[in-house]
């Protein structure tokens, strides 16, 4: 689909989209349980993913106007019937390949190219710590992959500086083995708030999770508390825990997801760029939660936009403003680098993004992406191996034809 942008102004109100990360860990919590309905799902090619593997392990998945209704596999999955085809999504199959270590029997699973491509090494040999079965079939810790178990728990450790979803798709399958699962990390946790997000999603099932000695990210007495508000103290390793023995059972039987602050990224940055003069942008569903992603309304502030975050009515209202460069760490928000490149090309000065290395290991790289894209609008940009750099002042910005699958998020 081709899409023509012409130069607008913005005003009046929208509503986030329902958060992708929140979808994807309520589905399979749902089906860790016995059932569950699932409000305000985002339903995408990679949600639905895993609400393929779910209905894979033994549970249904039906689609309402407002909600999934999940019938869950209780804990225990069943040996899929087929190979489980995860598509493009990295968060279904990492998610997915703890669950099939609780199976008494093998999962193969696979993906797309781009998916094929990306390393599940460490979450690999923490399923083979734990006592199961899992190798990739071309011996380099990419799909295909075969895991199998049944796994009880125990303690694994591993590096945190690969990707957070290693340690969620622990966390979520060790609540429901015998002994429960410890993780320590032997290295610095990158995008740390998205297992702040597991665990706030994890106590809104009912089940018990923690976090210790991970240099002031909290101490697991408030799951989804991240320690320091704007998001950039390290973890510094550490341990995340879950007790065994547990069951996965959300208040009254539903669960209801999140807005998306990635998306809301989008949204605000658009207001802060071309909101009418008379009138300013307002995003609704911006309610406060473990989400990383919420520090861009710290950035826009920083960079000079006239930003208000009414977190009681979950309303962030932006106008229109003159924006300076400034430097971000991303090492926590991977999904921000794409709204803060765009900011900084319309910025005075220059935006520097740093911390960014793992960013070049989604579905894209994302760095390289953002640099060629906005070039080929006018930006001039710089990246090294873990930064980019945007020249605001020296960029000079004209229409052109970009790609957009270029950076497409996974």
């Amino acid at each position: 689909m081709d899409v023509e942008i012409e130069p607008s102004t913005l005003s009046g109100r929208a509503r986030a989209p329902s958060s992708k990360s929140y979808t994807h860990r309520a589905i399979l919590a749902a089906g860790y349980s016995g059932g569950a309905l699932v409000y305000d799902p985002l339903l995408s090619a990679d949600t639905k993913a895993t609400m393929r593997a779910v209905e894979a392990f033994g549970g249904s998945v039906t689609r309402e106007s407002d909600h999934l209704d999940v019938d869950g596999f209780d804990g225990r999955p069943e040996v899929p019937g087929d190979v489980l085809d995860c598509a493009n999504s990295g968060t279904t199959m990492r998610l997915v390949t703890a669950a099939a270590a609780l199976a008494d029997g093998l999962t193969v699973l696979t993906g797309d190219g781009s998916l094929r491509s990306r390393p599940h090494g460490p979450l690999l040999e923490a399923v083979e710590e734990l006592g199961g079965r899992a190798e990739s079939t071309r011996a380099n810790g990419q799909a295909p992959l075969v895991v199998g178990g049944p796994v009880s728990g125990g303690s694994v450790s591993m590096p945190g500086d690969v990707s957070s979803q290693f340690v969620t798709a622990l966390l979520m399958a060790g609540a429901v083995t015998d002994e429960g699962v410890e993780v320590e990390l032997e290295t610095e946790l990158k995008s740390a708030p998205y297992v702040d997000i597991t665990l706030e999603l994890l106590d809104e099932f009912g089940v018990e999770a923690g976090k210790r000695n991970l240099g002031g990210r909290g101490d697991g007495e408030n799951p989804g508390d991240s320690g320091d508000a704007d998001g950039d103290e390290g973890a510094g390793g550490g341990t995340y825990y879950v007790e065994g023995g547990q069951f996965y059972e959300p208040e009254d039987g539903e669960y209801h997801v999140p807005g998306d602050f990635s998306s809301i990224s989008y949204l605000l940055g658009a207001g802060a760029v071309a909101a009418d003069e008379d009138a300013a942008v307002r995003v609704g569903g911006a309610y406060p939660s473990a989400q990383g992603d919420s520090k861009i309304v710290g950035v826009l502030g920083r960079m000079g936009a006239d930003v208000d975050w009414n977190r009681d009515d979950g309303v962030i209202t932006v106008e229109r403003s003159s924006l300076s460069g400034v430097e971000v760490d991303v090492g926590d928000t991977p999904d921000l680098l794409p709204t803060i490149a765009a900011l900084g090309a319309v910025a005075d000065g220059e935006t520097r993004i740093v911390n960014c290395e793992h960013v070049r290991y989604k579905e894209t790289d994302r760095v390289s992406a953002m640099a060629e894209e906005l070039a080929k609008l006018g930006a001039e940009t710089e990246e090294t191996e873990d930064t980019l750099t945007v020249a605001g002042d020296e960029s000079d910005l004209t229409g052109g034809e970009v790609d957009a699958a270029a950076t497409t998020e996974s």
